[in-house]
């Protein structure tokens, strides 16, 4: 199944998605493309730079790390995206490779890669940059996991990295071992991805869906390792027709940054970057706001909200891009809730629903709301925090996207 260093309309809504189009076939009835991935390029994971690690002046020299990432797509060939955004100084990279995961940090025999840059072993990226490797002949698996090895020789500044990865990694100290099949030296174990932003795949999905969110979307409170956040679950009802990309950050908001936090640029200022800037993109999945609401300064204004979903729609409908719109979904119990809160999540959610600006909507928040006391997350889909749903709660709400308004 698929799935930081140590650092009326309210029926319809309950069975998943409202639009104002009809189907007869939700399951089974994909669309025909409008835009299909450039030079048969799409996306097969992501992960959204949020920061740089604290405390890392001058970097990890002389590590090797191995991120373990999860495929929603297969294909014949492949890139990786590697990225200095949060950098301070230019970042080099001296050695990466790229293999299929066999048992933890060791490669399936014959699958390593060597990643080059312009046919070079190596290069420099700029601070607040991004590197795309050459193409690789590498036959990727859909739903399978990726070891995605950097090894950094200098001193660099600080490191851009994904905090919550519900993902164990692992990384050496000891020197360039990018190029190890065996994962032996790879000693030290690590929850967050540093430096990759993104790996293609070329020869197999159609195009991308980008899920931009916070820690919803990023699967806070699902299972590690198991690849049970709700893009994840998603990716299997699509079976690699479609790359899924996770645009997730935990603690992310629309219309404010946290200085000093790993929560990341607000999703207005990241836009460009993790989701118009991303290639073969076909869908945006939107699912932002509640931390507008529930964190502190707290928005209560819900025409803010809604006033930046309409700006990412338009820039998305600039790219040809179709955005679907996801319900905020319930948090009562949650430490902050209390009803002027509730109340601007309503009108959000009622703005998401009927104010025509989303191409579709999917309602999460029907879709895992407890039918007794529909404010509250149904207690089967709860992670226990009463804001973040646990695995089933992630299976359900991929379950409420219809497939053939992507």
């Amino acid at each position: 199944m698929r799935r930081f260093l140590a650092v009326s309309a309210a029926i319809l809504a309950g069975f998943g998605l409202l639009t104002t189009a009809g189907s007869a076939n939700p399951e089974s009835a994909l669309p025909n493309l409008a835009q299909h991935a450039v030079g048969g390029w799409a996306g097969t994971w992501a992960a959204a730079p949020a920061a740089a690690v604290p405390n890392t002046p001058d970097g990890y020299p002389g590590f090797s790390i191995r991120n373990v990432v999860h495929t929603s797509a297969g294909g014949g060939r492949t890139r990786v995206h590697l990225s200095n955004a949060f950098g301070s100084s230019p970042l080099t990279f001296g050695h990466v490779t790229i293999a299929v995961q066999g048992s933890g940090p060791d490669a399936v025999p014959g699958t390593l890669r060597e990643l080059t840059f312009g046919g070079a072993a190596g290069v420099v990226v700029p601070a607040g940059a991004e590197a795309l490797t050459d193409p690789a002949e590498l036959r990727v698996p859909a739903d399978a996991n990726l070891l995605v090895t950097t090894y950094i020789p200098t001193k660099s500044g600080p490191v851009t990295y994904h905090p919550a990865a519900a993902q164990t990694s692992y990384f050496t100290r000891d020197g360039d071992f990018a190029a190890s099949e065996s994962g032996a030296p790879y000693t030290e174990q690590t929850s967050v991805w540093h430096y990759v932003s993104g790996v293609d795949v070329q020869g197999g999905a159609e195009a991308s869906i980008v899920a931009l969110g916070d820690s919803i979307t990023d699967g806070v409170g699902s299972q590690t390792g198991a690849n049970h956040r709700w893009p994840d679950y998603l990716a299997d009802r699509l079976h690699g027709r479609f790359g899924v990309l996770n645009a997730g950050i935990s603690a992310n908001r629309l219309l404010l940054d946290v200085p000093g936090s790993g929560a990341g640029q607000n999703a207005l200022s990241r836009f460009d970057r993790d989701v118009l800037s991303v290639g073969g993109v076909r869908t945006l999945i939107v699912l932002e706001g509640i931390n507008d609401i529930q964190q502190t300064p707290h928005q209560t204004d819900p025409t803010a909200i809604t006033s930046a979903y309409r700006q990412l729609v338009a820039q998305a409908h600039a790219r040809g891009i179709r955005v679907v719109g996801a319900t905020l979904t319930p948090f009562k119990g949650w430490r902050v809730y209390d009803e002027t809160l509730e109340a601007t999540r309503q009108a959000v959610n009622a703005f998401i629903r009927t104010g025509g600006v989303f191409d579709a909507v999917a309602d999460f928040d029907a879709a895992l709301r407890d039918p007794a006391d529909p404010l509250t997350l149904l207690p089967a889909y709860d992670s226990g925090d009463h804001l973040h749903p646990g695995d089933a709660g992630y299976e359900r709400m991929a379950a409420a996207v219809r497939l053939d308004r992507l």
